[in-house]
């Protein structure tokens, strides 16, 4: 039941409509018996200032950002955490003492997925990452803040391969290359886990893969941060070589899960979580 006492949280983006994260926190509160309450913040870009200045002063507890803020929303920050900032990127506020507090999630949220579902250990692996926007920006800059042994970006655009490369090793550990991704027989030996950080793959052009899969074999993780269709072709063909895969739903939950800790400073619902996501994805 909503009332003076519901704790606020919302999504701010633009357009909002595709988003799985409002039912995904709602249905897991509503299961917990939690009195929160996470609404879809559609917002024009003049009007963000505004929006975020009438928060500050109402009972919302914190925030999430999506496309296409996650950059812009750092104008308006208190605080920004240093990790965010390694980024450039923000897509988790906490509100406190009517202070804005930003966080990047997104990275945590892949890294805890392989932990937990996987087993994997940052600092025993050697990482292929493909692509490199903000998604890849995110997770290379996480991997190589926890120790990662060696990361390897490949994109079609080189000199963004190169940039973000460039900058993993001047802002966090200096463990980081770059490739055409024509080039990933170069480097494949001498990798552990694939990312896919592309949309390549993603409903409804499902037959796109972002690399040659023939070049895969049983000892690689190949991981896919796309969780429409559940199994990417990328996933497919690599299961078929033997190899352990894993689809982009962990990081989802997981993502949301480590923003519920910073705003509540409470564990979040995950199993909850995960089986809202799960049931929203079958009806898809």
């Amino acid at each position: 039941m909503i009332n003076t006492k519901t704790k606020l949280l919302g999504l701010l983006g633009n357009p909002l409509e595709h988003s799985f994260s409002p039912v995904m926190h709602n249905e897991a509160y509503k299961k917990n018996n939690m009195n929160y309450l996470y609404l879809p913040i559609e917002v024009e870009e003049g009007n963000i200032e505004e929006v975020l200045n009438g928060i500050k002063h109402m009972n919302f507890i914190g925030l999430n950002v999506t496309i296409p803020y996650k950059i812009k929303i750092m104008e308006y920050l208190d605080e920004i955490d240093p990790l965010a900032e390694k980024i450039g990127s923000v897509n988790t506020v906490k509100i406190k003492n009517k202070k804005l507090i930003g966080y990047n999630t997104d990275g945590i949220g892949l890294l805890k997925s392989l932990e937990k579902d996987s087993k994997v250990k940052v600092r025993e692996n050697r990482f292929l990452i493909l692509g490199a926007g903000g998604a890849s920006r995110s997770i290379a800059m996480t991997l190589a803040d926890k120790g990662a042994k060696n990361i390897v970006i490949a994109n079609r655009t080189i000199n963004k391969a190169k940039s973000l490369s460039e900058e993993v090793n001047d802002k966090s550990k200096k463990c980081c290359n770059y490739i055409d991704i024509n080039d990933i027989e170069n480097v494949i030996k001498e990798t552990d886990i694939i990312i896919n950080t592309t949309s390549l793959g993603m409903y409804p052009k499902i037959e796109n893969c972002p690399m040659d899969t023939g070049l895969l074999n049983k000892n690689h993780l190949v991981s896919d941060i796309i969780y429409n269709p559940i199994k990417t072709k990328l996933l497919i063909e690599a299961e078929k070589k033997g190899c352990k895969i894993q689809n982009g739903l962990g990081m989802l939950v997981n993502q949301g899960a480590e923003a519920f800790k910073i705003w509540t400073e409470e564990e979040a619902p995950v199993k909850d979580m995960e089986e809202v996501i799960n049931n929203l994805i079958l009806k898809e």
